[in-house]
């Protein structure tokens, strides 16, 4: 009985030792403990997100020793892997870029929820609990960052919060909108006549062409969804792979794209300079004449005065009649199940690249893996960013069918439930899913007053 008691004694001893000593000496070291900001808010949040969860949310971070015995090892790994792959705070607020508003929700969420640090993490780790101060900088941080990066026409008040209005209309130079128009309707920057920008961006069909992947000169077919068109000037990137930083480098992709118009702006100058009456009109514009960067340009300018505000717009900025009921109770499952970690901001959506099947493996129910399926590593190259896509917007989505990357549904009900499956692992009931449909609904917007 001495020696049980003994032995028991001596296991409470080791299981006490391991928190006590990380109690003593810190967990981790990381860049975040350095990171330097002229906002006294910036550096207070970041200390925060250093000592309580760098730990498991960064790559590289330093581990404590037992991080080298087996089983700890093992139960290590798996905790980084699936914190990274949900966020990588020194990769996200070191890098020197805006921190994403997908970042920023996700963060908020489990503030709220008080679901971070885990239970096992604390077990181990006494000091590391968010007080409420915490609670309370790291709330300041994300609203503070939220306001700042919101599109200019937001109120404040209304830029805080994670999901957000479209501005009823933005800034743009008239002259170069109409140019930009009239360029985006034209097939004479195909190579033979036959495809404009509108052809696969059709405003009359959501800002897509509701085709499973787009038709170019000769009748090829693409290897992506097209996404709309519209709105897509508050995107963070463009394309779903983000090779393009703005709508400007966008535009100049698919003129010189074999599957696409497959031509140049030499050959497009060179027909466009046989029409007298637009050389007149873009000379006007642009006095320098026909170069890419001027077409790029006009194009981008008229792109950016898609803006779609709605329904839902209208509801954040108090008219609580602007949404029915049902889609009142679909905001609500659409929030309390998570989605808005990820499509938040004025878009929802267009905010991050995303773990396509980070709860549950998308592609093995799926199949037949391509290279568009590797979605950021094809512009990046860098192993982790494969298979990682950018959050589509989900405004005007009920007009944008198929839906996703591969365009592998056109059924935006089941688009809902295998998204709730496989990125947040909740199983959505169908009353459930038909109430987000309903939501999703309301952000069907307006175009030049007339709803699309």
């Amino acid at each position: 009985m001495k020696k049980l008691v003994f032995a028991v004694f001596v296991l409470i001893l080791l299981g006490l030792s391991l928190p006590v000593y990380n109690l003593v000496v810190p967990y981790t070291s990381n860049p975040l403990q350095q990171y330097k900001s002229n906002d006294p808010v910036s550096v207070q949040a970041a200390a925060i997100l250093a000592e309580k969860c760098a730990g498991c949310h960064s790559v590289g971070s330093g581990l404590p020793f037992y991080g080298a015995l087996p089983v700890a090892k093992q139960l290590l790994a798996i905790d980084i892997s699936m914190a990274t792959k949900n966020v990588d705070y020194v990769k996200e607020v070191v890098a020197g870029k805006p921190v994403s508003g997908a970042v920023l929700a996700k963060t908020e969420h489990v503030v709220a929820d008080g679901s971070m640090p885990p239970g096992h993490y604390l077990a181990m780790h006494w000091n590391h609990a968010l007080s409420a101060e915490d609670k309370q900088t790291l709330t300041e941080w994300i609203q503070e960052t939220r306001v700042k990066q919101a599109p200019a026409g937001v109120p404040a008040e209304l830029a805080k919060k994670v999901l957000q209005p479209l501005p009823d209309s933005v800034s743009a130079d008239p002259a170069k909108v109409a140019l930009g128009e009239k360029l985006f309707h034209d097939v004479r920057l195909s190579k033979d006549n036959t495809v404009a920008c509108a052809s696969c961006h059709d405003l009359k069909k959501g800002g897509t062409d509701q085709l499973p992947f787009s038709k170019g000169v000769g009748g090829t077919v693409g290897g992506i969804n097209a996404p709309t068109v519209f709105n897509a000037g508050f995107q963070f990137i463009q394309f779903w792979d983000g090779r393009a930083a703005d709508l400007a480098a966008q535009a100049d992709g698919p003129v010189n794209n074999p599957a696409e118009m497959a031509s140049n702006w030499s050959e497009a100058s060179a027909k466009l300079g046989q029409d007298a009456e637009f050389t007149q009109a873009f000379n006007a514009v642009y006095p320098d004449g026909y170069k890419k960067e001027n077409f790029v340009n006009a194009i981008a300018e008229f792109e950016k005065t898609l803006v779609t505000p709605g329904p839902f717009d209208k509801y954040l900025k108090g008219d609580e009649n602007a949404l029915t009921a049902d889609q009142k109770a679909g905001l609500k499952v659409f929030e309390d199940s998570g989605c808005t970690k990820c499509h938040c901001g004025p878009l929802l959506g267009g905010q991050s690249f995303e773990l396509m099947g980070l709860r549950k493996d998308y592609f093995h129910k799926r199949g037949n893996v391509k290279e568009a399926d590797f979605g950021r590593f094809n512009a990046t190259k860098d192993e982790a960013d494969k298979y990682r896509l950018k959050v589509p917007t989900l405004r005007n989505i009920k007009l944008t069918a198929p839906y996703f990357h591969d365009s592998s549904t056109s059924d935006l009900g089941k688009a809902v439930k295998d998204m709730a499956r496989c990125q947040l692992g909740e199983r959505m009931n169908d009353k459930q899913v038909e109430q987000v449909v309903q939501f999703l609904d309301a952000l069907t917007g307006e175009y030049k007053g007339q709803k699309l």
